[in-house]
Parts: structure tokens; sequence; C-alpha cells
């Protein structure tokens, strides 16, 4: 497993619409320990005939997190959450918590690296991204009702697909990179790890990165709400 140590070591906006990317926690602050399972599935082996070699059917596992929830309520998410005592580091919590949230088996998941900690000012979580590949894939499902609603693993060709993305403002300011996808609005910390990955994978067509949107009419067109 490559360790990823240092700032250096992680995801770089070139295109300055990627602020989630570098964003550490103020000096004063003494942030909370959590990881997120970021994890890729599909075939192993290059598609030639893809752009990039992006393989057939590779998808990624995400979740969206309960209305009811206190933090985030809503909003769609990598499984993962604060570290416990008990954790083997970031990769123990982020497999803990992904079994926990979606019932999936960590002994079919390869943990391939762990990204520098970025910090989410509402939670004040300095989260660990874990970027892992599902080698043998299990059945996932919702665990918990009160944690999660929903579980599926969205294709990367739809993440890509440069009609589903556009930039999203939020009206205390935030503005960053998002995903329409299967009903699903992707922004926030987990649309800006995508974003981030994409862009450097290789399989990233040419998007509309000017397309920018206001969070709350994007939304209200896929059912959602803003988590205030």
């Amino acid at each position: 497993m490559l360790d990823v140590a240092g700032r250096a070591g992680g995801l770089t906006d070139t295109t300055g619409i990627n602020p989630v990317l570098q964003r550490q926690a103020p000096p004063s602050d003494r942030p909370r320990s959590a990881a997120v399972l970021v994890l890729f599935g599909g075939p192993a082996d290059a598609d030639p005939g893809a752009p990039g070699g992006l393989p057939a059917d590779a998808d990624v596992l995400l979740t969206q997190r309960a209305s009811t929830l206190r933090d985030h309520s809503g909003q769609i998410a990598f499984p993962g959450g604060a570290t416990d005592p008990g954790d083997d580091g970031p990769i123990g919590t982020a497999l803990r918590e992904a079994q926990e949230e979606t019932g999936l088996d960590p002994a079919g998941v390869v943990p391939l690296a762990t990204m520098p900690g970025i910090y989410v000012p509402p939670s004040r979580f300095d989260v660990v991204p874990v970027l892992s590949y599902w080698k043998q894939p299990t059945p996932v499902r919702v665990v918990d009702p009160g944690e999660t609603e929903r579980v599926v693993r969205v294709p990367l060709r739809e993440l890509l697909d440069p009609d589903n993305r556009f930039q999203v403002r939020h009206p205390a300011g935030y503005q960053g990179p998002a995903f329409a996808v299967q009903g699903m609005l992707v922004w926030g910390f987990t649309g800006g790890i995508l974003a981030g990955l994409l862009a450097v994978s290789g399989w990233e067509p040419e998007w509309d990165s000017g397309d920018v949107r206001d969070l709350e009419a994007s939304l209200t067109a896929v059912g959602a709400r803003l988590d205030r």
C-alpha cells in the first residue's frame, strides 16, 4: 500500500475551482479525526478502447446521509465517520464505518493510498480519504436508516459525462465542483474529492467549469434541500 504523507502528497487544484482539496484546520482549532472510504470497483484491467483506458463498468461507492441527522443531513458522502479508539489508523476507521453503513465485507477491499487529511468546518473533522479498490465486491445495502438513506454504486462514466458536471455556489460563499447523477447532487467535500481524483485520472473529458449554478436550486432539482 502507498501511504501518502504531507500536503505535497495530496491532490492539487490547478484550476482554482476546487477549494476542498487544500482545506486545513485553523491553528487555533483541535479537529476531530475521521476517515472515509473512497472505494472504486469494476475490472482491474484498462479498456484500450476507452479514453485514458477507463475500465468498463468502473464505479464508486456512495451513500446518502439520513435527512434526520444533525450534520450534513441528506448529503451524498463516501462511507466513513469518526475515529474510534480501537481503530487501526484511518484505514481501520474507513473499513469499519463502511461495513457498519453499507454491510460490505472489508476482506474484499484493497487499500491503495491514504490522502492528507481535509478539514470539514461544519463538523470540525479532519477527514482522511482512504483510496481503495474493491477487488471482491459484496452486496451493499442501507444497514441503519437512522444514519443512511441510500447506498449506491455510481458508474464513473456517469460522473465523467460533461452533461452531469457543473459548479455550485452556496449562499454562504462556497463555490466548487458538483455532479448530478442518479437523482443525487454530489457536491462539497465528496464532490471535491471526486473532482480532484478524476482530474488526474486521465479519463476526464473537457467539461464546462464556467457553468455555475445556485446550490439551493440544484438541490431542489433532485428533490433535496440545503442543510443550514
